[in-house]
This record gives C-alpha cells, sequence and structure tokens, in this order.
C-alpha cells in the first residue's frame, strides 16, 4: 500500500477533515483517539502504516496507526512529547483535526503465513504492532506458533491490556516482562530480549516484527538473529522526524533511505549497519 495507492501529489499533502469518534487514556500521558472521516469514505490502511496528523493552528505529526484494519477502525495512539502531540492529546470527542495518509510500507504480515511469526514491542512500540497482531488473530490458522513479546519499564505503562487478554484467547503466546516490578505483580521482570532468549518458535522458519525504542529494536533484533532468525526475515519499525511524508523534504533520512517513504518497516538486514552508527 502506501502513498494512498499512487494518489496525486496535491491529494497527499491535503489534509482530509475527521472527527474524534472516541478518546481512551490507557496509561498517563498518553491518548487513543478513535477517528472518522466527515465527507469522504473511511480510510483503508494496512498494518504498520502511518498518518499524518494536523492539529490546527498548532502543527502536525507522523502517528501509526493503530486501529483494526479488518473492521476499519481508525485509531492512533499518541504519547505527549511536544506542542503538537500535546494538543492532539487534548481534543475531546466531536472535535476535528486533519489527516493526511495513509503513508509508509508496513508489517506485510502475510509474509507469515505458514510459519511462526514473533512480534516484539517495547513500550507504546505495541501501538503499531498492534494491528499485526490483530491480522494473525483473524487468520491464525495460516500461521505457525505466533507470539507476542512485550517489555514495558513498570505494570501500569502496560497499554492495550485488554487487548492483551483477547489475542491470547484467539491463540497468539502473549508475554509480558517489566524492568521494575510494582506491589502485586507476579510477572517477569527483566528486559525483552529475556523473553526472547527463551520464546518458543523455529528460528529457521519465523517472521519476526519489532516495535520499540531504536536501542531497544537494535538489541531485540541482534537476540533474534543469535536465535538463528536470517536478518531478512525481521522487520524493523524505524521512527524519524517525518514531516512530509513523501520523501521530499529530507528531514527524515537515514543514510540512503528516507523513512516515510521506504519505510517506517525495514528489514534489519538494510538497517542493521545503520542502526549501528551511534546517534545516526
Amino acid at each position: 500500500m502506501g502513498l494512498n495507492e499512487g494518489a496525486p501529489l496535491a491529494e497527499a499533502m491535503l489534509p482530509v477533515l475527521h472527527r474524534v469518534q472516541s478518546r481512551q487514556e490507557p496509561v498517563p500521558g498518553v491518548v487513543t483517539l478513535i477517528l472518522e472521516a466527515q465527507d469522504t469514505e473511511p480510510m483503508r490502511f494496512g498494518p504498520g502504516q502511518f498518518n499524518m496528523l494536523w492539529a490546527y493552528g498548532v502543527g502536525e505529526a507522523a502517528i501509526s496507526i493503530s486501529g483494526d484494519p479488518a473492521n476499519g477502525e481508525l485509531a492512533h495512539t499518541i504519547r505527549e512529547v511536544g506542542a503538537t502531540t500535546r494538543a492532539l492529546c487534548r481534543l475531546e470527542v466531536g472535535e476535528v483535526l486533519g489527516v493526511r495518509g495513509p503513508f509508509g510500507n508496513g508489517w506485510e504480515i502475510g509474509d507469515g503465513r505458514g510459519a511462526d511469526v514473533v512480534m516484539v514491542a517495547g513500550g507504546l512500540g505495541l501501538a503499531p504492532l498492534r494491528p499485526a497482531a490483530l491480522a494473525v488473530a483473524a487468520d491464525r490458522g495460516s500461521y505457525g506458533r505466533a507470539l507476542l513479546l512485550v517489555g514495558v519499564r513498570s505494570p501500569e505503562q502496560l497499554v492495550f491490556g485488554p487487548d492483551l487478554d483477547r489475542l491470547h484467547a484467539a491463540g497468539i503466546e502473549v508475554q509480558v516482562i517489566v524492568d521494575r516490578a510494582a506491589p502485586g505483580w507476579s510477572g517477569r521482570v527483566g528486559l525483552v530480549t529475556e523473553l526472547v532468549q527463551r520464546a518458543d518458535f523455529d528460528p529457521s522458519n519465523a517472521l519476526a516484527l519489532v516495535c520499540g525504542p531504536e536501542a531497544m529494536m537494535r538489541f531485540t533484533a541482534r537476540a533474534l538473529v543469535d536465535r538463528g532468525v536470517a536478518p531478512a526475515r525481521i522487520r524493523v519499525s524505524m521512527e524519524r522526524n517525518m514531516k512530509c511524508a513523501i520523501g521530499l523534504c529530507g528531514h527524515c533520512q537515514l543514510g540512503p533511505d528516507f523513512i516515510c517513504r521506504e519505510g517506517p518497516v525495514l528489514n534489519f538486514d538494510r538497517m542493521a549497519p545503520l542502526m549501528a552508527i551511534r546517534e545516526l
């Protein structure tokens, strides 16, 4: 998919009016907005793609789609980190914003049919992986083992908790690990790479999807390679300062790649040399 399947340049740069249908705050400082198109057809998107969300009078930010592509739920899970994301997080039900997209390459989860699928999320990296996990759950019989490994700083930072229960019920093995335990926490404590090292899957026939902070993705991908997963079968979702979303402005350039256009999801064999360069 990507760039609205060949939409003209002017159309790709024009925000389309959407209204906030519902608003949830799963953890402090994080808001999920479910949007409804106004006067246009509902947006079609693939797992792993992103939109440019425009807070009128403030600015625009690239936000991954965290909704379910099967039912057209256009959801975005946003952390408040600056003026634009603050304005987006403060939108209430019924208010409007501009949306451009969808953009970029997604997880292409269908490439994992007939193989084991290992999805590894760090913190809010679970949001871009949620559509992929839902897609696997909806077509569970087409895949081998399916695992969702989630690492968060503390239990109260876990987003989509009810979803994890539903995914587990649908046949996806869900494991959660926290950096710091809290009173009442009886689960694992440590780094998500520890889950990768112990996970039960066939490395020679697996597709791995990884999303989270860049350092987490680098170490997780290396742990998967150490298990025997081919780097070309490991996909990472890169985050860079995406401004135009169509590869013109250069803000998101990483080496030879424009993340908004070639990414955000890219194979680890392509990204590994660049991710090894400090502060690139």
